[in-house]
């Protein structure tokens, strides 16, 4: 079997199997394929994923460092959307992590079409500001932990009809002071309001 037919059987297994191929599987599937065809199966499984299968046992031990993106996107109320999340009794903001040689503007205009439905323009993107350290914590049903580094971003004009994919249980806008105490990006949404406060002092 060629690179090219490896590829093409590996973008037809469903994400619960990709996800469950062993350490050898990976091993047989990858040798010999050059880095381009790396990246392409990288993306295939998702960036952290891939990585972490490329550590064989080890792969749920490892604490692991990964860059993305997220969006506080307002309706014309001024409320803020939010994701229940599938995988847990959590809300949190439309986002994810950056694929390999991916931009992070379309990391977030990906991820929000993905999770949301929802179109967005680059020149709609504003930054917010780059958030790390330990509050980017994260632990996942599986046992995986890693930390975040999250570039956000405000996002005031979109198009397109607001649907979910499986990552979500629902998708709803909250008033800034009146959200659901489960948070899962407490310290992002703290980052917006911390700006809004800032350009409400300045303009007063």
């Amino acid at each position: 079997m060629n690179s090219k037919e490896k590829i093409m059987e590996l973008k037809k297994l469903s994400q619960k199997d990709r996800n469950n191929i062993s350490y050898e599987e990976l091993v047989n599937l990858i040798d010999n394929l050059s880095e381009k065809e790396i990246i392409e199966v990288s993306k295939i499984f998702g960036y952290p994923v891939f990585t972490r299968l490329c550590m064989g046992k080890l792969r749920h031990k490892f604490v692991l460092l990964q860059d993305g993106a997220a969006a506080i996107i307002l309706n014309d109320k001024g409320q803020i959307l939010l994701q229940s999340r599938s995988d847990r009794d959590k809300w949190g903001l439309p986002g994810g992590c950056q694929e390999l040689g991916e931009r992070f503007e379309d990391t977030i205009i990906r991820e929000i079409k993905e999770e949301t439905n929802l179109d967005v323009e680059e020149n709609d993107l504003e930054l917010i500001d780059i958030v790390s350290g330990m509050s980017r914590r994260n632990y996942y049903p599986n046992g995986d932990v890693v930390i975040n580094n999250t570039v956000l971003y405000l996002v005031r004009n979109y198009t397109g009809e607001l649907k979910w994919n499986e990552e979500s249980k629902c998708m709803k806008f909250f008033d800034i002071d009146n959200l659901p105490i489960n948070q899962h990006d407490y310290d992002l949404i703290e980052k917006y309001i911390e700006m809004e406060k800032r350009y409400e002092k300045v303009k007063n």
